[in-house]
């Protein structure tokens, strides 16, 4: 629970700084034009960060799920449907 919060400021962060920059530089000087490809380019690299930061949590609890419950791991324990035959009939 406490990594689904920490990941949700995170990510709200994210969202909540460019907006705030946005607003508040509204209006600032007028005749100020914005050069789209530089603004494009920014949000681009901004949400690729985002991406590949997603990408490796997942990624790393994929990894940590299948390190934890392989077979060979000593600390493994069968649950109650490994070796009665249950499933099989």
């Amino acid at each position: 629970m406490r990594n689904i919060i920490g990941l949700f400021i995170v990510l709200s962060i994210l969202i909540i700084i460019p907006s705030l920059q946005y607003a508040l530089a509204a209006g600032d000087e007028p005749g100020q034009y914005i050069d789209r490809r530089v603004e494009i380019w920014n949000l681009f690299f901004r949400m690729m960060t985002v991406a590949f930061v997603i990408g490796a949590v997942v990624s790393g609890t994929l990894i940590w799920l299948v390190w934890r419950f392989r077979e060979s791991n000593p600390n493994a324990t069968p649950t109650k449907y490994e070796g009665t035959g249950a499933l099989d009939e």
